[in-house]
Order: structure tokens, then sequence, then C-alpha cells
């Protein structure tokens, strides 16, 4: 058995093929792949080839070839022999009287073999005045190396000379340059084998001065660069995982016995035993490396854990071996074998980007190494000697080449069995059926360092790193950098830190199949390729993000969110059009104009500007100039909300959605648009300049996810909360395994709006659904709005599409538009989108996925705040007359009321000052506490333009 572990190495000789080479050995983790599996020729079985090669040609070879010479009678052993030169012959060496029992030490015959001498020794003749250097054989044991003695005389069978071999002069014995030659031979030999034991005794001060001057760091004191995983808010679901190396380190007790076993079986069966190195086969593959063999490594777990760890025993020199033998010596000095076990398995490679066992177990069955099974940590077990195809070996990954998968895996059971580590009292019994259900495919989402990064979370890995910033578990600045804060560029990639988002897998989930275009039946599912989606949901009570659909990579464009390009140009917001009146109606109220106050509504064009304010092209709806706020807002008016934004300031209304959780927001008269941190900005600062009066219905852009926070603090009454992806980070420690919380999600909600101003903003937004025919499922009360913004300037074509709303207990803004250059907006029928179709359908078909099986909760009522005689609106119209009466203006018509000062005036139904704060019919009337004056004719007009 060799310090692998490999039982089918016993004693294997290697046999040349045609050309003289021979096969290869075995492989490891750490060698050239591609040989055989079992055969490592350096550990032979009593009576065997020894390890050097033996190169057997067949009888009768042509001269330049190698002619084989049966052994001696006799010989009870065999000796291995080194390969003929041209014209020699390669022949066994005779073994002393009685039968050797040991090994001959390999060498090269250049001539036959005479009949054996004394015991231990054997001697040659040779055609040639040469020397060969054979084995010697002593019995019961090893030979020493010794040199055969030469004698003149004629080849025999198959050598030079002989009867089958090539014929040659022999010098005889009265050569008379024979004798100085060879003295001449005598002395130059002397010198090497000098100048060899001099090289020899220096190599081994250099290994012992090498040994007590390194400085070998302790594992504890190197921490190998750990992958951050990100979990769903259920802190079970990995939504994703990034990092220089896919690891997560654990601690021994967190690794199956059998799992540990497995790997020794695997890789070092030997590994209980030994002191860590195997000395012999360092030498073994030293010289296999130097006389031009295979690269081989001959490396103990110990070892191997060694080149893993340290840097600087990465290369692939001889100096490295000796280092990596050091460094494994002295750990083993240091460490028990758990530990040693432990911190291998941390560092190892497996395969699929996954380093170390827990993320192997991860990566290959989805689940933490204490869960697997035997069977299932054979496999893991397995794919260390090669998991990743090469040039020569296809590797044991099984979606790659399950035969070789399947073989390695019953290599390592059998092993476990042979050492008692299965099958055995108190161990499991050992599985036969290869865990192939339970194996999970590779992703194809992104793998190993990236895994999640280029999917639809991967949006949510940039929120979390700028929130770990927030909250001081990072820096940006290097100069702040210590051990516990690291840089936030890095920290991600190799703090090891376990975080749990807010996202919840289910809300996510209704998000993407919804909008995401590759998603198989969602609304943009066949729909033309210029049109992109961005879906964001907060839940209202906490501000938690529930679900975030940016895009489909963390790596482009973030559609929902900001963007920053390489000049530093921060983008990524789209005119909220009319879904932005949500804010203004807001700010109205909170400025005293109640729902019922009245506003002008036909088309104009403002003093001293150029463009023209209309209601989506129709200057004269139905309202006329006598719109409510109510009416202009399920009617979506653009006039009467610039006339609301002029007379309260369009400072109120940007100070309205800053409250309310827009950060951001952007001028569209630059280029590129230029942003404006609101969180930094007094409102008054921006408007009317630059920010002008059409920031009431909706121009400037802001983005999905600051829309989706505005709208979450109306659904929970005026209560802000602060969007968030981030709940809790936790960071292991080292030495015991534990993980400790460094940082969790802090709360402060704010009472930022009046909740009698949000009660009569929800109360007219309540009947919006029905008005746009995206009423929730079981009649579920929701608030929503629609938005829609043009293309490019005075073009009827649109190029932003909103959809808002809210129920008590999720708030979702959802926008459509384009990919990349600004084109209208149309479904595959040609059909114009605005906020009522495609993203009226997306928000409809998400919140009822996302809300199924949630409690109906309903909205508190209208509170009626404000003064309804506010507005620069014409009073209402006169109520139609009573039915049957022809003349309102005749007192004798039944059911008229009149002036009592007055029989021939009628009066409005409510009388002075009526609840509904209509005024008198007829100019000049009192009004009381409804009308402002003014009437219905045209010479009259109103008080207020």
């Amino acid at each position: 058995m060799n310090s692998y572990g490999d039982p089918s190495s016993r004693g294997r000789a290697q046999i040349p093929n045609p050309s003289g080479d021979p096969g290869r050995g075995a492989d490891d983790a750490y060698r050239r792949p591609g040989g055989d599996a079992h055969g490592n020729g350096w550990s032979a079985s009593e009576g065997s080839a020894s390890a050097g090669r033996a190169s057997v040609s067949p009888r009768g070879a042509a001269p330049g070839g190698r002619a084989s010479v049966p052994p001696p009678t006799g010989a009870s052993g065999s000796a291995s022999v080194g390969r003929a030169g041209a014209g020699r012959a390669s022949v066994p060496v005779s073994p002393a009287p009685g039968g050797a029992t040991g090994r001959a030490g390999a060498g090269r015959a250049s001539v036959p073999v005479s009949p054996a001498g004394p015991a231990g020794r054997a001697s040659v003749g040779a055609a040639s005045a040469g020397r060969a250097s054979v084995g010697a054989a002593s019995v019961g044991g090893r030979a020493t190396v010794a040199r055969a003695s030469v004698s003149p005389g004629s080849g025999g069978p198959g050598g030079p000379g002989g009867p089958t071999g090539p014929r040659r002069t022999a010098r005889g014995a009265g050569d008379p340059g024979a004798a100085a030659r060879a003295k001449k031979r005598k002395r130059i030999n002397i010198l090497i084998a000098g100048f060899a034991v001099f090289i020899m005794l220096a190599g081994l001060g250099v290994v012992g001065f090498t040994y007590y001057s390194t400085n070998v760091v302790l594992p504890e004191e190197i921490t190998p660069p750990q992958a951050t995983t990100l979990y769903a808010m259920d802190n079970k679901t990995i939504i994703a995982k990034v990092g220089q190396e896919n690891r997560t380190l654990v601690t021994i007790d967190k690794i199956p016995q059998f799992v540990q076993d497995a790997v020794a079986a695997a890789e070092d069966r030997n590994f209980y035993r030994h002191s860590g190195v195997d000395y012999k086969g360092i030498v073994r593959a030293a010289w296999n490396n130097f006389t031009g063999g295979d690269k081989q490594g001959a490396s103990t777990i110990t070892q191997q854990y060694a080149r893993n760890a340290y840097d600087n025993l990465k290369d692939d020199t001889y100096a490295r071996k000796v280092k990596e033998a050091i460094f494994a010596s002295k750990l083993n000095d240091e460490y028990t074998k758990p530990q040693i076990m432990q911190h291998y398995l941390n560092v190892i490679y497996f395969g699929r980007g996954a380093y170390g066992i827990q993320a192997a177990a991860q990566t290959y069955f989805g689940k933490d190494i204490d869960k697997v099974s035997p069977a299932e940590g054979a496999v893991l077990a397995a794919l260390i000697k090669q998991p990743e195809p090469s040039e020569t070996h296809r590797g044991y990954d099984p979606a790659i080449n399950m035969p070789d998968a399947k073989s390695r895996w019953d290599y390592v059971i059998g092993g476990m069995v042979e050492e008692g580590w299965l099958n055995a009292p108190g161990k499991p019994p050992a599985p036969t059926e290869y865990p192939s259900k339970t194996l999970k495919p590779p992703k194809k989402g992104g793998i190993g360092v990236d895994y999640g990064v280029n999917t639809p979370y991967g949006n949510v890995i940039n929120y979390v790193r700028q929130e770990m910033q927030e909250k001081g578990i990072c820096v940006e600045n290097e100069a702040e950098v210590t051990e516990e804060k690291p840089l936030c560029s890095q920290a991600l990639m190799s703090g090891g830190y376990r975080i749990r988002t807010t996202i919840d897998v289910k809300t996510q989930k209704a998000a993407v199949e919804t909008a995401q275009r590759k998603s198989k039946g969602s609304e943009l599912d066949g729909e033309p390729s210029n049109l992109m989606a961005a879906v964001v949901a907060v839940d209202p009570a906490n501000g938690r993000v529930r679900a975030y659909y940016g895009g489909d990579t963390g790596v482009g464009t973030d559609y929902a969110g900001k963007n920053v390009d390489s000049n530093g140009n921060v983008s990524g917001g789209h005119s909220p059009g009319s879904s932005f009146k949500i804010y203004t109606l807001a700010a109205a109220l909170e400025a005293g104009k109640a729902l019922e106050s009245r506003w002008k509504g036909t088309g104009f064009t403002p003093k001293d500007t150029k463009f023209h304010v209309s209601n989506a092209g129709d200057d004269h709806p139905d309202c006329g100039d006598s719109c409510t706020l109510r009416v202009s807002t399920l009617k979506s008016l653009n006039v009467p909300f610039y006339h609301v934004t002029e007379e309260i300031g369009p400072d109120k209304v940007i100070d309205m959605a800053k409250k309310a959780g827009v950060t951001t927001i952007w001028r569209t008269d630059t280029n590129p648009q230029k942003p404006y941190d609101l969180t930094k900005t007094d409102p008054k600062d921006i408007a009317p300049s630059p920010f002008f009066h059409v920031v009431g219905y909706g121009q400037y852009p802001i983005t999905v996810l600051d829309h989706a926070n505005g709208v979450a603090t109306f659904a929970n009454g005026g209560v802000y909360n602060k969007a968030h992806f981030l709940y809790s980070v936790e960071k292991q420690d080292v030495s015991t395994g534990k993980w400790k919380k460094i940082a969790s999600e802090t709360l402060k909600p704010q009472r930022r709006i009046n909740k009698d101003v949000v009660a009569d903003v929800t109360s007219v937004l309540e009947d919006y659904p029905a008005q746009v025919h995206h009423e929730l499922a079981d009649g579920r009360k929701a608030a929503s709005k629609t938005g829609t913004w043009e293309q490019k300037e005075d073009s009827p074509e649109n190029g932003d599409a909103w959809m808002i709303g809210y129920t008590p207990q999720l708030a979702t803004a959802v926008w459509v538009g384009n990919v990349k250059e600004r084109k209208p907006l149309r479904l595959k029928d040609g059909t114009k989108i605005s906020g009522g179709n495609l993203p009226g359908a997306i928000w409809e078909r998400f919140m009822d996925a996302a809300l199924k099986g949630a409690e109906k909760l309903d909205f508190p009522p209208a509170a009626n705040i404000g003064d309804k005689d506010a507005g620069n609106g014409n009073p209402p119209p006169a109520p139609p007359a009573p039915p049957g009466c022809p003349n309102p203006f005749n007192p004798l018509c039944a059911n008229t009321p009149t002036d009592p000062n007055n029989p021939n005036v009628p009066t409005d139904p409510n009388g002075p000052g009526g609840g509904d704060g209509r005024g008198p019919l007829f100019p000049g009337g009192n009004g009381g506490n409804g009308g402002r004056g003014g009437g219905l004719l045209p010479s009259t007009p109103p008080d207020r333009y």
C-alpha cells in the first residue's frame, strides 16, 4: 500500500511499448492528469520488480534494438535493468546462489552476464572494454549498488558478439592501452563520486538549515479568501455568492467523520499513520521528473495543504518540493490530524468554482457539508484528484465524465471498506448506489465566485455593498482600513460575510416571472425587443425591499436604480409622468386645498414660455375650467396640476416627494441629465429654477426604487421608512467557526406626511384601479396611479410608462421603457404603450401573485380636509332642472325652491353656503361658504386666472 492508499499499485512493472516508452504512473490532484489511476510505481511487494523501469524487449531483437536474455536457472527473484543503447542488450542479472529475495538496484548492462559469482555480487563480461553498473542483490534484503567486474570474452546469446547480436571487434587482454585507460577511468570515477558525495552532503546541509531557519506561519494566522453569501429573508435560500474564491470556512466538528475518511481514502490512506511527509515519494517524483517522465507529486494531505495555503509554494520547482516537505513536517508537529484535515478541507479546490468542502457541498448537492450522506461525501472526495478537465483527462466531475467519476467513487468506497471506515462496528454501511439523484447540475446563471451576479439578484448585491459602507462595516478610503474594516471594494470579495437580505423569495419570483422578458409567459414575452420593464416592491411597515427587478445582471444597466458611468455621471431616472401627481396632490392638500377645490383644465401656453400645457393632447376636457382635484387625478389631467404647482410653488411639490422618499431628481435641460440629491438639497434652492412648474405632472426623472419608497410612505399612512436591502450581517470567528452578528437593519420610522393628507390622497387613488381596469383579485382593496411621458419633446409617442400602487401591506412601482435608444413604446400589435396597458398588466399580475393568501385589509376613510373654495377654476354649473319643469325660473314649477326674498329667483338646491361648495347660479350671488363669486357668463372673468 502506498502513500496514496491505492492497493492496486503494488509491484506493477512498467512494460515499454514498441517505441520503448513506459506507461504513465498514477496521477493525483496536483500532477498532470491522464495516467493510470491505480499504478504509481513507487511501492512493490516482495519478489516483484523494483521501482525502476524494466526494459523488456522481444527476443531476437535486430541490431540497434533490445535483446532479451532469459535469466539463469535457479533465480528466485527478478532484477530490473536499464535500457540498452544501440547495439546493447538489456538482460536480467543473475542473483546470488540460493536465490535473492530482495530487490536489485537498477543498472544498465551493455554486455551479457556471466554466471553468478559470490552471493550478493554479480559479475559481468563485456565484449567492449567498458563497465556495466548493475544492482547487486544481497540475500534476504535490499542490495547495495555495486560495480560489476568486466572481463574479456564474447557476449552471451543476444548480446553484442553473440549469436543473435551484432558483431563487434573486442579488445583482448593483451591490449597495451587497456590498463592505462582503466586507470584513467578510475581516477575520473573517483572524482565524480567525490563530487557527488559533496553535493549530497551540501544538499543535506541546505535542507537542514532550511528546516530550522524556515519561519512557518501557522494556519490560524492566515485566513484564505472567503466568499460572501447572501441569503433571502428566510435566511435559508442563497440568492448570491461572490468572492475571489467561493469558500466558506467550517470547523472539523461540522465535517462528518465519514467525509474525512473518504478524503483520506482518496488522497492519502496513510494519513492517520505517517508524519506528514512521504520522503520516498519525493525521491521517486524527483527522479522521474529529472529523467523526463511525467511530473509527479507524491504529496500527502499535509503537503497538499501546505502547497495550497502558502503562496511561496505555488511554483513548480524542486526547491518548492523541499520547502513543501519542511512546511508539512512542521505543520505535523504543531497540529493534530483533525486540525490538519480541517485546514486542508477548507482550502482544497473541488471544481465548479468551489473552494473548500462547505462550498463543494453547496455547489454539488445544494446542502451544508454536515447534511451530506456517505455516498455524497465520497463523490466530493473523488473530485479532488482532478475536478476539472485538462488536455489529457476529462476530470472527475460527474456532469462531464460520469464513467470515470463513478470509477473513482468506487475506488474511494473500496478504500474506506478496506481501512475499516465503512462496514465496521460503529461505522456507516458502505453505499452501493452512486448518488445521481441528489447531484446538482452546474449552474447556468453563474457559478462559484460570481453566482448570483449575472442574475436579477446581481443588483441586490450592489445595494448591499452600499449599505455595508453606510453602516461602517467597510470603508472607501484606504487610509481608514483596519483589520475589522476592510475596503468596501474588497469586503464582499474576500470577507466571507453571511448576509441576510430583505428579499422575499415568493415576491421576487413574482416580479421576475411577470416582468422578465426571457421568462416564458411573462408580460414582456414576445413583445418588441426594445422594451424593458422594472419592478420594485417595498414593505410599507418597515421599508424592506421585498422584490427588485431592474435587469438580468448586476454588471449591466440597472433600470430600477442609479448607474454611474466611467466619467462619474449618475443616471437611472425615468420621467414619472402623471404617477408623480400623488406628491403634487398631497402637497396641495397640505397647503390647504381640498379634493373638491376647482381648477382650470383648458390647455394654454403659460406667460413668457414657449411650451404649451395640455392634457395629453386634449385641450378641452369634459370638466372644462371647473375641474376638481379628485376628477383631475382620476382623469390624469395635466393643466389643473400645473396651476396647482404654480400656486403653491414647485418647491412644495419637490419637498413632498422628498418627504415621501424620493432621494434624487434629474433636470432634463442638460446633456447628460444632471441629478440633484434631495437629501442634501433644500427644494427652495432648486425650484422654480431649474425645476419649473411642470414638476407638478412628472416631467423630471426619478428612479423606480425611489418611487416605490415614496408610494410605501403613502401606504403606511404618511410614516416614512427608508427602503433597504440589508437585514443583518454576520462574520465568522475563524478559531471557533461561530458566526457573530456585526450589523443589522436600523428602523427609524418618521411621521413625514399628515395622516389626513394621506387618507384623502388614498381615497382618490382607491377608485383608480377600476378606472384603468386593473382591480386586484378577490376584491382586494388597492390604490394606484398611472403615468406616461413623451418619447421626446412635442412627440405623440410615449417614452416612459408607469403604474404605481399599494395595499396596506405592499407598495409597488412598475416602469416600462426602452433598453437602449429611446424609441416609441408600442406593443407587438402596434398599440401605443401607456401606463394603463402593459405597466398596468404587470402591476396587477405581480400584486395578485405577491399578495396571494395575505389578509385583505382596508384603508382609513377620507378626512376631507382643505378649502373646497380654493383653486382658480370656475364654480360648478347649475344643477339640472327638476323633472317636469320646463322653465326652472317659473316659481310655479313644482319642487323648484325659490329665494324667500325674491320668489321669482330659484336657488342652489343646497342653499346659501351649501355643503358641496357650489355658489348661486347667477353672477354676483352671495355664495356663502360655497362659490368664489363670478359666474358662468363669458363676460364675467373669474377673480383669478
